[in-house]
């Protein structure tokens, strides 16, 4: 009987210490309306099936946001970027809050002349000041289908992934004196609009309009986070959702674990192009933040 005991004590242990990891990993989609809304030329969406469609013509882009901000957690959602020519357009997927003072993290899908491959350039703003770019290649033709691209953010980390793949985190090194992003609510923004005075080659090519409409398809929403009333204030969302002993909290999240620090790694060695860290033209001093960060 104690041996029969003992074996199913060890056993709930382990469901208890696994339960947790499952539902940082599950989470039911949603469908767009039940979690976002066109704030931006709602006549340039169209929808099919699960799908939402958001297209760029020469009239206008477009633009969607969540309908409430978060504090911590998590976000993802499938995109097919736009097929064949498509170079001088941007699509964006990215976090904000408001104001000059905000913060902000940002996925930007550069558009590209057809058999050149897109770029994917992230950025991550602190108290209005961004300059922290960073832009990669994907080893898959992100036009092709639907991939996954997610923001993770606690008070320890922000991290950039793609169909789970981390390619980017940002540490939170206050111990050191350099601002983290932590205190405002930010809400989930995607847009697409013509950038061609940069985009593509540094602005060399321009969109060739008879291409257009240019579209890209959305599906898969999830947001698992700490919601943050409107009629709140920053301060008191940012202890509420501290102290809520969420799931982004729980010490296997403060960090990356083994596996995916090689998955970084590798994503740094044989996709980055660019790196605002190695830029001593722009910052001939390094950056405060990239003497320290372990990526």
């Amino acid at each position: 009987m104690a041996s029969s005991s003992s074996s199913s004590s060890s056993l709930m242990i382990v469901r208890l210490f696994f339960l947790p990891l499952f539902f940082f990993s599950v989470n039911a989609t949603a469908a767009f309306d039940d979690l976002f809304q066109p704030y931006w030329a709602a006549d340039h969406f169209s929808f099919d099936g699960d799908a939402v469609n958001m297209k760029l013509d020469n009239f206008s882009g477009a633009g969607f946001s969540s309908k409430s901000k978060y504090m911590f957690g998590k976000v993802n959602v499938q995109i097919k970027l736009v097929g064949g020519d498509s170079a001088g357009t941007v699509t964006a997927f990215y976090m904000s809050s408001e104001g000059a003072k905000h913060h902000e993290f940002d996925f930007e899908f550069l558009g590209n002349t057809t058999g050149e491959p897109y770029l994917v350039q992230t950025n991550v703003y602190v108290n209005g000041v961004g300059n922290r770019e960073q832009r990669l290649n994907l080893w898959f033709d992100p036009t092709k289908d639907f991939h996954t691209y997610s923001i993770l953010w606690n008070q320890r980390q922000v991290v950039f992934m793609v169909d789970e793949t981390p390619i980017r985190v940002h540490t939170n090194l206050e111990h050191k004196g350099i601002p983290f992003p932590k205190d405002q609510a930010m809400g989930v923004y995607s847009s697409i609009w013509n950038a061609d005075d940069w985009a593509t080659q540094g602005g060399r090519v321009k969109t060739d309009w008879t291409h257009a409409p240019f579209v890209a398809s959305y599906r898969g929403f999830e947001i698992d986070g700490c919601e943050c009333p409107v009629t709140t204030a920053d301060s008191d969302n940012a202890k509420r959702c501290a102290s809520s002993g969420g799931w982004w909290d729980e010490p296997v999240m403060s960090e990356l674990n083994v596996h995916q620090s090689h998955q970084l790694i590798w994503v740094r060695a044989n996709h980055m192009i660019y790196d605002y860290c190695s830029d001593t033209a722009r910052f001939p001093s390094v950056p405060a933040e990239c003497e320290h960060h372990r990526h």
